[in-house]
């Protein structure tokens, strides 16, 4: 008797668990679970913001239900080169960034929010100056917890910027860093990893980081290698000499000891489409020799970057003001327009590569907004100038600040890119909303549609991937290659990251004429635990946290 009372006791107890167990349950959906294997029909149910249980007809009361009938449950995607760093300070919402399904965001292109001195706070005031933010923090490490204690729709991650520990400890200037300056860009560089940062990034084509040698690159990669991060690179050049920067890539993970991996792989510029075979090649033979290298990119023909990267890197040392006034010199301005109109090696002409102003768009004007979205062709017609004095007067209008979108790769690469195992996905843009002053840009359309795009075009329409490998390179992949080791899978007990969408209708709807439009498809997104975007509408939820190394 009293054994059937024990086991009743137990019995009550065990259902009274089941019946209150879960914060929300994920029922009939296909799990596509991020590790490369197919997909299968369960349910899954989250508690605290973890997945506690993946099976078959889960039972009990919930706080809430999704019925996924139809559609994928897949792990958030991870955007492991995002520039919402300084737009999710001014809204954490970052609508454009969560509802294409991306979970985690990933900063520091060259440029990081820390470490911070004046130098680096003016640059950076002057990058996103419509949003007025103050920067009155000092460390990465203090940047990341001030955006998740103020709220954050996404989780955030950084690497440490060799651009901004250049600028902190040198500034503008164009020459090799002293012994003395070399180790305080080391010690910078140490404490950011020791807070937590995932790696040192390098942006080569822009100022000052075009001022570094490798050398100094090695150092820095060394300092980052001590705490098992890694070197990512924007490399020296993606055009003419698109080779010799990834030899530089390859030699400073070989010397540094360091895994790398190349930002936005690309071959720029018609005469240098052929590039890209011996660009893989090149990569895939380091690999075999025991190197750990790989590559991301965004799912377009077209990039994007400031105006003043037409300019060659000579003529910016000093800063924006220093070149603003070159370019009123006669000079000085008809030697700058000679070098850009010539193909040159030994910088990254931006202009020549995308093949004149017709392929050129003006994406983010602050004084001249009646010309964003119109090409460089367009305007200077409009101006009855040339397309370089356009440049020019522009940048001196503007103070030297100016977005541009350049058509410059081929259809073909970008597909052969997609389909290597060693890539991952990113969206390299900042955070935006189709209203209010973040709409106020004219951005490249990867910042809405760079992951509907490819679960939309290149998986469903083309046929280029498959899907369950879609999602791998969206989520478990770049999860790996930076070491965040609750995240990147549905799988128990890790992070309850999630997106649900519809295969059948998945795409991007944001055009290079009407950037500010939302994908269709993404259903839900879900970060640790909670619904960020229902039924394709952002919730108002800033669940995100700030993760570290």
């Amino acid at each position: 008797m009293r054994l059937k009372l024990i086991f009743l006791v137990l019995t009550l107890m065990l259902i009274s668990c089941s019946s209150e167990q879960y914060d929300l349950v994920i029922k009939n959906g296909t799990v596509i679970d991020g590790s490369g294997g197919k997909g299968f029909v369960s349910d899954i149910g989250i508690k605290d913001g973890k997945i506690l249980l993946i099976d078959n007809n889960i039972s009990g009361n919930t706080v809430s239900e999704i019925d996924a009938s139809g559609r994928i449950v897949a792990p958030g995607f991870i955007d492991i080169l995002s520039w919402a760093s300084g737009p999710i300070v001014y809204d954490g919402e970052v609508q454009s960034v969560v509802c294409q399904g991306i979970t985690t965001a990933i900063f520091g292109e060259g440029w990081s929010m820390g470490p911070v001195n004046e130098t680096v706070r003016d640059e950076m005031q002057s990058m996103w100056k419509e949003y007025n933010i103050a920067y009155d923090w000092e460390t990465l490490a203090d940047y990341l917890r001030f955006v998740e204690k103020q709220g954050t729709s996404v989780n955030i991650a950084s690497f440490v910027g060799a651009t901004t520990v250049r600028l902190y400890v040198i500034g503008h200037e164009d020459r090799l860093a002293t012994p003395e300056e070399m180790k305080q860009m080391k010690d910078l560089v140490r404490i950011e990893m020791e807070a937590g940062a995932f790696g040192v990034a390098s942006s080569l084509v822009y100022t000052p980081a075009f001022y570094a040698n490798t050398e100094e690159l090695i150092e820095l990669s060394k300092t980052a290698a001590e705490y098992d991060g890694i070197y990512i690179s924007h490399i020296r050049g993606e055009g003419a000499d698109l080779l010799e920067a990834l030899e530089e890539l390859i030699t400073i993970s070989e010397q540094a000891k360091i895994p790398a991996e190349v930002y936005h792989m690309k071959a720029a510029g018609k005469e240098n489409w052929n590039k890209l075979d011996e660009a893989i090649s090149l990569i895939e033979k380091a690999r075999e020799r025991g190197l750990d290298i790989t590559a991301d990119i965004y799912p377009y023909t077209a990039g994007a970057t400031g105006i003043d990267a037409m300019l060659p890197p000579w003529s910016k040392e000093g800063g924006n003001q220093a070149m603003i006034e070159r370019l009123k010199q006669k000079s000085v301005r008809d030697k700058i327009k000679k070098e850009i109109l010539t193909s040159t090696s030994g910088w990254e002409n931006f202009y020549w590569m995308a093949g004149g102003g017709e392929r050129i768009l003006v994406s983010y004007l602050a004084k001249n907004k009646e010309y964003q979205g119109k090409s460089i062709a367009e305007i200077a017609s409009i101006l009855k100038k040339d397309d370089i004095d356009t440049i020019f007067d522009l940048l001196i209008e503007e103070n030297g600040f100016g977005g541009g979108i350049y058509f410059f790769m081929s259809e073909e690469n970008v597909k052969k890119k997609i389909r290597l195992p060693w890539v991952s996905f990113c969206t390299d843009e900042d955070a935006y909303k189709p209203t209010g002053l973040m709409s106020e840009r004219n951005p490249h359309p990867r910042a809405y549609g760079t992951f509907p795009r490819i679960l939309g075009k290149y998986v469903r329409d083309e046929g280029i991937l498959p899907l369950e490998e879609a999602i791998r390179k969206m989520s478990a992949l770049p999860a790996d290659r930076l070491g965040l080791k609750d995240r990147g899978r549905i799988k128990k007990d890790l992070a309850a990251d999630i997106v649900i969408f519809d295969p059948k209708i998945v795409i991007d709807k944001a055009t290079y004429s009407d950037p500010h439009q939302f994908p269709e498809g993404i259903n839900y997104v879900i970060v640790n635990g909670k619904v960020v975007v229902k039924d394709g509408v952002h919730t108002g939820a800033k669940p995100g946290k700030a993760l570290f190394k």
